[in-house]
C-alpha cells in the first residue's frame, strides 16, 4: 500500500472528537473509495486536566499539540478538530487544510428545571467553562450565578443530572452530533449569545508540504464556511484570541454579502462592546478589519487590559 492510498486521522478520544473524526473518515471514503482511512486516538493535555479553566492552563493549544506531534512523526497525515478549539495561529509547518460545512453554531440551554435563562430565579447556578458564555450570563442575567464546569459532553451532562448545576449552556452542534438533541430545552439566539469564532465547524489540519493529503482534504472544504470562519478568526487573532479573552464573532453569507458581528468584554463585570459590518463575502479579512476598528473605537483595548491584567 502506498502513501497515496493510505491516510491516518489523529483525533482526541472524547466521544465528540471521535464522532467528528469518523464523520471525516466517512466523507473521505465516500469521495475516494480507493482510500484506506484509519483513526489514531490520542489523549491530550487538555483532556487530562479538568479541575481548572482552560484559560489558566494554556488555552486551546492543549487540545492540538499531541495530534500535531503525531503528524510530525508520520503517524498521522491529518488531525480533525472542532474549529473553535484550533489556535488562531498555527505553528509551522501546519495548515488549516479544510473547513467543513457548519452545523448549528448557536448555544443551547440544557436543564431539567428551566426552559430558558429568562425564567431562572435569582441565585440559580449556570455551568459553563467558556468566558464568552460567562460574560453573556453576567451581562444579561446578572441575578444568576456562573460556575465553571469542565469535561466532555457526557461528563458535563452527568454533573447536571447529579444536581451540581441548575442549567448548562452548551453548543448546539456538539449535542446534535452526539444524538443528544432531546437534552436541548431551548436555543439561545445569536442576539443574546453570539457564537464563538468557528463554533459548529469542523477544521482539518494537515502538514503544509504534504500536497497529496491536502488534495484529498480540500475536497471536503465548504467555501462559505471557510470564508465566514476566516473572518471570525481574524477578529479573534487581532484581539489576542484565546481562552483568556471573552470574545465572540459570527459571520453569515447571503447573496455574496457577508454579515459579521463581534463582541468582546469583561466576564468579571459583564461590560462589553459590540460591532457589526456587511461587506463582500470574498473579503473576510477586510470585513474583520472594519469590525475591529469599531470595537477598538468603542473601548475594546481597555476591556482586554482589564481581563488580562496588563
Amino acid at each position: 500500500m502506498t502513501q497515496q492510498d493510505h491516510l491516518v486521522i489523529a483525533t482526541r478520544e472524547s466521544p465528540l472528537a471521535l464522532w467528528q473524526a469518523k464523520y471525516v473518515q466517512s466523507c473521505l471514503k465516500e469521495k475516494f473509495p480507493e482510500l484506506d482511512v484509519q483513526l489514531l486516538g490520542l489523549t491530550t493535555k487538555g483532556d487530562k486536566i479538568l479541575d481548572v479553566t482552560l484559560s489558566k492552563i494554556g488555552g486551546k493549544g492543549l487540545f492540538v499539540k499531541e495530534l500535531e506531534a503525531a503528524m510530525l512523526e508520520g503517524k498521522a497525515q491529518i488531525a480533525v478538530h472542532s474549529l473553535k478549539d484550533v489556535p488562531m495561529d498555527l505553528l509551522e509547518p501546519f495548515t488549516l487544510a479544510a473547513v467543513m460545512v457548519r452545523e448549528d453554531p448557536r448555544d443551547a440551554v440544557v436543564s431539567h428545571k428551566y426552559a430558558s435563562l429568562e425564567e431562572m430565579p435569582a441565585g440559580s447556578v449556570v455551568g459553563t467553562s467558556s468566558l464568552r458564555r460567562e460574560l453573556m450570563v453576567r451581562s444579561r442575567f446578572p441575578h444568576l450565578k456562573v460556575e465553571m464546569i469542565r469535561g466532555n459532553v457526557g461528563t458535563r451532562l452527568s454533573k447536571l443530572d447529579n444536581g451540581q448545576y441548575d442549567t448548562l449552556v452548551m453548543a448546539v452542534a456538539g449535542l446534535k452530533r452526539l444524538g443528544l438533541s432531546d437534552r436541548i430545552r431551548s436555543i439561545i439566539p445569536p442576539e443574546v449569545s453570539l457564537p464563538a469564532p468557528g463554533q459548529g465547524a469542523i477544521g482539518i489540519e494537515a502538514v503544509g508540504n504534504d500536497e497529496m493529503t491536502q488534495k484529498y482534504v480540500e475536497a471536503l472544504n465548504d467555501e462559505d464556511t471557510r470564508l465566514c470562519t476566516q473572518a471570525e478568526r481574524a477578529v479573534s487573532r487581532a484581539l489576542g484570541g484565546s481562552c483568556q479573552v471573552p470574545l465572540a464573532a459570527y459571520a453569515t453569507i447571503d447573496d455574496g454579502q457577508m454579515f459579521l458581528r463581534a463582541l468582546v468584554g469583561n466576564h468579571m463585570t459583564g461590560e462589553y462592546v459590540t460591532a457589526e459590518y456587511t461587506g463582500l463575502a470574498n473579503e473576510p479579512e477586510e470585513n474583520a478589519r472594519k469590525v475591529l476598528d469599531q470595537l477598538i473605537e468603542k473601548g475594546a483595548k481597555r476591556l482586554l487590559k482589564e481581563v488580562l491584567g496588563k
